[in-house]
């Protein structure tokens, strides 16, 4: 009647009546359908089975069927479930905010209001723990990932081929009860139920049961995913969240990984402040949970990609209790999470290790794969025969391993330095027949054991130089220094693939954003460069500079420190019309200070090198004449410097700065041998015939005739009393001789200006590829180096001077008299 009062006819009055008539039902009808159905499935619930939710949720979790009931298990070969990175999560919050205002345009007022009043319902929560969960989901509050937890440093890089990672969890049912299979998402609901969960969140407020606010976030995980984002940034789904920590110590401990799973679907953000919560909750019911429960919370949490520390040294504390009645599932899935949590607490090794030897034999190939790498990331040493076990194993099966499998294998063979012949011999076929389909990172672990075990073998390295190039487009920075420094220790030349050494150059250059964060990694890749000549100026210059510098050193490990002493060193020898940036004299002095340092304490002290030291001295006339010392210091190893005149005459080696060199073990008797030497008479010619008889002693039956002449020397004497095959006595006249200092035939004793330096090396088996005597990158660029500054090298060589060490002190001295004057 109002409106027919204001003039408005019949036909437009019922129009606005039918309009309010239908805000009205609006406003009502959606809360009775939400309550009718909330009231319906709490009905069902009451009523399954004739238990309650809480009563037959725990029959399941007894069956191990609780959270997989839904599921079918099969094969997806996706890459392990990985969270985005910084800059994607950035933007994917600020598309959610834009959501959100247009939500919140769109949204009807009644939602609006019964938002407004749900939040300001639930003001019991502490202001500190309401104002961290409303900013959770704010672009700003995106965590940053602690570089630990990535196994792949700088921006993620789409792969050619998707690994499972997980995909042992496929070899046996057991997995199912205590890991969440990522590959399987629980079967999409409409967007009307979604919609009708939240509503009843809502409607609810905050009267909801623990079982309640559970059962609503399983139902909003089962979303479609590309409908999450409009779930988190519904100002109901926010609350739900709070109900959870409002009724997260009255969850169940079903309940309470149930929630944990929900929030792996929903996709939560894993510094997202609710889960430190959680975290805390389920570390304090640790204790109290079954095996599977505690290895199902913590493969959740390698499912956040979150490290929970906390929860996880609760873990340990509690798996001693189960160590016993482990099976082969629940001991690798355990290596598993110890790997992905980069430790293993000292007092479970013996255990692990035993249970593990007695279920080996009961592995798969890819279980056999994941222990390997469980015991690579927790850098876990095992005893040198378990671990050779664990390799027989994977062996035995090698052509049904994945590539991720075997390569597990390889990796951990480089962190326990183990060469297993067998092993690498099948590598010879297996590398070269997958290269070809194999990721970037896979290759680089290949050669990077392959360089750790100085392990070279053409079949594997020209496979994977082959494969490298075409796959630069996905090399990160870490990738392509390693590639470099590992081919280049083996000493594998460019003409070998012509292609390789530059694509990888390529690859660093187009990754040079990545090295103000990550140098070591330019540094590795040029080091590996300058092994085999390879010098490409830019990145040198770069490297060198004086802000790269001091980004490196940022870092206080000396490995960088001697890589970028390395290369100046390199860069000043085989670039000698170097203009570009050098490190300062105060660094390398530094740097050669703290080298030195700790060379003296270690490989100026091998029983190998002293005993070299010494009979130098005695061959040359006196301790001035031989001197210990990092002729190069940017080569990391130390020499043995002596010097001659052009007549062969042995001349002092500034002997100021040897006299601080020398070792306590050159005491003062060893001189007053070498000068009773010196007084001996002289008068047999050394022949090569004599020579080789000297160094090739055979053993004689005949007695031997003493000599008025011969030396009181300390030597050792055969069982049957002779010392030469020849029947030449170790006389005085034969002692001077060896140590007389012989001018070359047809020298002009007065022409002693030109200086004859020799640097004298004790290798190693370290100095050479595996059986073999071919150097090693390093090293082989030492000999260069020396030769470019002027040096002679002479070797005494591992093969040789190693058996002489147990020989007579005579024999030792005719090998270094030969070699030394072999070489002038």
């Amino acid at each position: 009647m109002f409106l027919l009062h204001h003039g408005l006819s019949h036909a437009r009055v019922l129009k606005c009546c039918i309009l309010m008539a239908a805000c009205v039902l609006c406003q009502r009808v959606p809360r009775l359908h939400c309550l009718r159905g909330l009231r319906k499935n709490f009905t069902q619930a009451q009523h399954l089975n004739g238990k309650t939710e809480d009563e037959a949720d725990e029959q399941n979790w007894k069956k191990g069927a609780f959270l997989h009931g839904h599921y079918r298990l099969y094969y997806n070969p996706s890459s392990y479930h990985r969270s985005e990175g910084k800059a994607a999560a950035s933007q994917r919050w600020t598309d959610n905010d834009e959501d959100e205002r247009c939500l919140s345009a769109l949204t009807p007022s009644f939602w609006q209001q019964s938002n407004r009043y749900s939040i300001s319902s639930s003001r019991h929560l502490s202001s500190t723990k309401n104002t961290l969960l409303n900013l959770a989901f704010n672009k700003s509050s995106e965590p940053e990932r602690p570089s630990s937890e990535s196994p792949y440093q700088g921006e993620t890089i789409p792969p050619v081929v998707k690994l499972d990672t997980r995909v042992f969890h496929k070899c046996r049912p057991e997995y199912t009860s205590m890991t969440l299979d990522l590959t399987q998402r629980p079967h999409p609901v409409k967007w009307e139920d979604v919609s009708q969960v939240l509503q009843n969140v809502a409607v609810l407020k905050g009267s909801m049961k623990p079982s309640d606010v559970s059962k609503s976030l399983v139902e909003l995980s089962r979303a479609a995913p590309k409908k999450t984002p409009l779930i988190k940034t519904d100002q109901r789904f926010v609350m739900l969240l709070r109900y959870s920590v409002v009724n997260l110590r009255l969850f169940t401990d079903l309940q309470l990984l149930e929630v944990l799973q929900s929030f792996v679907w929903l996709d939560i953000p894993s510094g997202h402040t609710l889960l430190g919560l959680y975290e805390t909750e389920v570390s304090r019911r640790a204790n109290q949970m079954t095996l599977h429960q505690l290895l199902l919370a913590a493969d959740l949490w390698r499912c956040f990609r979150r490290q929970a520390p906390q929860f996880l040294q609760h873990l340990y504390d509690s798996i001693h209790l189960y160590v016993r009645q482990m099976g082969a599932p629940e001991l690798v899935q355990l290596l598993y999470i110890m790997g992905e949590g980069r430790q293993c607490p000292k007092g479970l090794i013996h255990p692990v290790q035993q249970r593990l030897l007695h279920h080996l034999q009961q592995l798969y190939p890819e279980e056999v794969g994941v222990v390997c790498l469980g015991l690579f990331k927790s850098q876990t040493s095992i005893s040198q025969s378990a671990a050779t076990a664990i390799v027989d194993k994977a062996h035995s099966s090698v052509r049904d391993m994945s590539d991720f499998a075997m390569v597990n294998v390889l990796k951990f063979l480089r962190f326990s330095f183990l060469y297993h012949r067998a092993w690498m011999e099948a590598m010879t076929q297996e590398v070269p027949r997958r290269a070809p389909r194999m990721v970037v990172q896979g290759l680089m672990h290949v050669v990077l054991t392959c360089s750790a075990l100085h392990y070279r073998n053409d079949n594997i390295l020209v496979a994977v130089a082959e494969r490298v190039p075409s796959l630069v487009p996905h090399c990160r920075s870490k990738d392509s220094g390693k590639l470099l420094w590992a081919l280049g220790t083996l000493r594998f030349l460019p003409a070998q693939s012509p292609s390789f050494y530059p694509s990888l150059t390529e690859a660093l250059r187009q990754r040079k954003a990545e090295f103000q964060k990550y140098p070591e990694h330019l540094l590795t890749g040029l080091l590996g460069l300058a092994f085999v000549s390879q010098f490409p100026e830019d990145l040198i210059a770069l490297a060198l500079s004086p802000d790269f510098v001091k980004q490196a050193l940022k870092a206080t490990q000396l490995e960088l420190k001697k890589d970028l002493l390395t290369l100046d060193g390199a860069v000043a020898l085989e670039l000698p019309r170097w203009t570009g940036p050098r490190l300062s004299h105060e660094l390398r002095e530094e740097i050669a200070e703290l080298l030195w340092t700790f060379a003296q304490s270690d490989v100026c002290l091998k029983p190998e090198v002293l005993e070299a030291e010494s009979i130098l001295q005695d061959l040359l006339g006196g301790e001035e004449f031989v001197c210990k010392r990092m002729i190069l210091p940017h080569t990391r190893t130390i020499d043995l410097e002596v010097h001659f005149d052009s007549t062969g005459k042995p001349i002092p080696v500034n002997p100021t700065s040897h006299s601080t060199t020398l070792c306590p073990e050159n005491n003062s008797s060893e001189v007053t041998l070498n000068q009773g030497w010196r007084k001996m008479n002289r008068g047999v010619t050394i022949t090569e015939d004599l020579l080789a008889q000297l160094i090739n002693v055979k053993n004689t039956t005949e007695p031997l005739t003493p000599s008025p002449k011969t030396a009181s020397l300390h030597r050792e004497i055969p069982d049957d009393g002779r010392l030469f095959v020849t029947g030449i006595d170790l006389t005085t006249d034969l002692i001077e001789t060896l140590t007389e200092h012989s001018r070359p035939a047809g020298s002009d004793p007065q022409d002693a200006k030109a200086t004859v330096k020799l640097a004298i090396q004790v290798s190693s088996r370290n100095h050479y590829c595996c059986h073999s005597q071919q150097l090693l990158g390093l090293h082989a660029m030492k000999r260069r180096h020396l030769g470019l500054a002027g040096y002679k090298v002479v070797e005494l060589s591992h093969y040789e001077w190693f058996p002489l060490l147990r020989k007579s002190r005579a024999e030792k001295l005719a090998y270094l008299h030969c070699k030394v004057y072999d070489s002038l």
